[in-house]
C-alpha cells in the first residue's frame, strides 16, 4: 500500500481532483499490483461507482443543493441576518451571535457547510470587521458556524451516512437538532465573553418597529424548517418529498415573496445545481469504489481486529469511530469519508450494539469538524477562496472553536439522549 499512499499525498499536494486523486491512486495500485487481474477489476470499478450512486434516497440531495442554490442567489440570507440582529445585535458578542444563529438556521435550507460558509460569511464579515473584530476571528467563527447546518436538517451528511449504512435519513435529520442548537448556545456564550472581554462589536438597540419589519421581512424563510423537519415528523413528506417541497418553497419565496430573482438566474441556479451534484455523486461513486476495493484487499481484516479487540466495548468503539472519522475529514472530502468508512466499521458497530442513530450524529458532527480544521478541511479552501485571505489567516483563530466542537462530541457520547430524545419521542419510545 505504499505506493498508493504514495500516489495519493501526491496528487493531492499537486492540486488533482479529489475524485481523480482516489480512482487514480486505485487504477495505479491495480495495473502494477494486479496486472492479470486488472481489466476484470477495471469493470467492477464502473459498476461499484454505478452502484454507490443509484440508492433512490440520494435523489434528495440535488433537490436541497438546488433549494440552497435558488436561496442564496435571492435576497433570504440577508433577511434572516437581519431579523436576527435586530434582536441580539444590541448583546456583547451581538454580531457575532448573529453570526452563530443565521448558520444554525440558514442550514435548515442548505444542509452544507459550504454554501453556508458563502452565504451567510459573504454577509456577516464586512459587518463584523467594522464592529472592530480582527479578521482571523470573523474567518475562524464563520467556517465552524457553518459546521452547525451539516447538523440541522437537511444535512447531506445524514443523507450519505443513512444510505452508507441503511440508516433512516428522517430519524437522522431528527437526531442532528439538539446537538446542532447545543453547539450553537456554547458557541454563542464563548462570543458574548470574548466580545465583552475585547469591548467589540456591541450595536445600538433596535426598536420595535425596526424589529417588527425585520420580521416581517424574515418570517417566510423559517418555512423551510417547518416544511423539512415538522413534514417529516409528522409523516406528511418522506426525506425526498421534503426536499421536493424545499425546491418549491424556495422558488415561491424568491420569486413571489421577495420578487428578488429574475428567469435567467433561476436557470443559473439549476445549471450550478447541475455541476455541483455531479462533483457529488462522482466523490460518493469514486467513495464506493474504493470501499469495495479495500474490502476486496481486506485490509480492514489486518487492521481493524487488534483495534478494536476480542470483545469491544460501546465506549470503545464510539472513540475508535469518531477519532477516524475526524482524523479522516480534515485529509479527504467528508462525504468521501462517510461512505467510506461507514462499510468498514458497521460489522464493528452491529457487534457492539452501538445505536446507529447515535453514532450518525457522531459521524456526521466529525465530519463537520473535519471540514472547518486544518490541513485540507474543504471549508477552509471554500473561506480562502471567497474572501481571498491567506490560509494562516483564515485558520488563525480556529482553536477555540474546534475545543468546543470536541467538548460537544463528548457530550454526546457521555449523554446520548441529547441526540436520541427527538427520534425517540417520533418512534413513541
Amino acid at each position: 500500500m505504499k505506493l498508493f499512499g504514495i500516489s495519493l499525498t501526491f496528487m493531492l499536494l499537486f492540486g488533482f481532483p479529489f475524485m481523480v486523486t482516489l480512482l487514480g491512486s486505485l487504477m495505479l495500485y491495480i495495473y502494477i499490483y494486479m496486472p492479470d487481474l486488472a481489466p476484470k477489476l477495471m469493470v467492477t470499478m464502473v459498476q461499484q461507482v454505478i452502484t454507490g450512486i443509484a440508492p433512490p434516497a440520494l435523489v434528495c440531495v440535488p433537490m436541497f443543493i438546488l433549494s440552497a442554490s435558488i436561496i442564496t442567489s435571492g435576497q433570504s440570507a440577508g433577511h434572516l441576518i437581519r431579523m436576527i440582529k435586530a434582536f441580539v445585535g444590541h448583546l456583547p458578542g451581538g454580531l457575532p451571535i448573529t453570526t452563530n444563529v443565521s448558520c444554525t438556521l440558514f442550514g435548515a435550507v442548505s444542509g452544507s457547510t459550504q454554501a453556508t460558509v458563502a452565504a451567510i460569511g459573504g454577509t456577516m464579515r464586512p459587518m463584523l470587521l467594522e464592529a472592530g473584530y480582527k479578521s482571523s476571528f470573523t474567518l475562524g467563527l464563520i467556517i465552524n458556524s457553518s459546521d452547525i447546518a451539516f447538523l440541522i436538517p437537511p444535512s447531506i451528511g445524514f443523507i450519505v451516512y443513512g444510505v452508507a449504512t441503511s440508516t433512516s435519513i428522517g430519524m437522522l435529520f431528527l437526531s442532528g437538532i439538539l446537538p446542532g442548537l447545543m453547539i450553537l448556545m456554547m458557541f454563542s456564550i464563548y462570543c458574548y465573553f470574548y466580545s465583552k472581554i475585547k469591548k467589540v462589536g456591541q450595536l445600538p438597540r433596535a426598536s420595535w418597529p425596526e424589529r417588527l419589519t425585520a420580521v416581517k421581512n424574515g418570517l417566510p424563510v423559517m418555512g423551510f424548517p417547518v416544511i423539512i423537519v415538522g413534514g417529516i415528523y409528522t409523516g406528511i413528506f418522506s426525506p425526498t418529498e421534503a426536499a421536493a417541497a424545499a425546491v418549491f418553497y424556495s422558488l415561491i419565496l424568491e420569486l413571489i415573496v421577495y420578487r428578488s430573482l429574475t428567469l435567467p438566474r433561476v436557470v443559473d441556479s439549476f445549471l450550478q445545481t447541475g455541476v455541483i451534484t455531479g462533483v457529488v455523486f462522482i466523490l460518493v461513486g469514486a467513495g464506493q469504489a474504493f470501499s469495495w476495493m479495500i474490502g476486496f484487499m481486506q485490509i480492514p481484516q489486518q487492521i481493524l481486529p487488534p483495534l478494536f479487540g476480542a470483545d469491544p466495548t460501546v465506549l470503545r468503539v464510539m472513540l475508535i469511530v469518531v477519532v477516524a472519522y475526524f482524523v479522516s475529514c480534515m485529509f479527504v472530502d467528508p462525504i468521501v469519508a462517510i461512505f467510506i468508512l461507514s462499510p468498514v466499521f458497521q460489522p464493528y458497530v452491529v457487534s457492539a450494539g452501538v445505536d446507529p442513530i447515535l453514532l450518525g450524529t457522531l459521524v456526521t458532527l466529525q465530519a463537520a469538524i473535519g471540514s472547518a480544521t486544518p490541513p485540507f478541511g474543504c471549508d477552509i479552501f471554500t473561506a480562502q477562496l471567497i474572501f481571498r485571505r491567506p490560509y494562516i489567516e483564515v485558520i488563525g483563530h480556529s482553536l477555540p472553536f474546534l475545543l468546543i466542537l470536541i467538548l460537544a462530541t463528548v457530550l454526546l457520547i457521555a449523554f446520548p439522549n441529547i441526540a436520541l430524545f427527538l427520534p425517540n419521542l417520533a418512534m413513541g419510545r
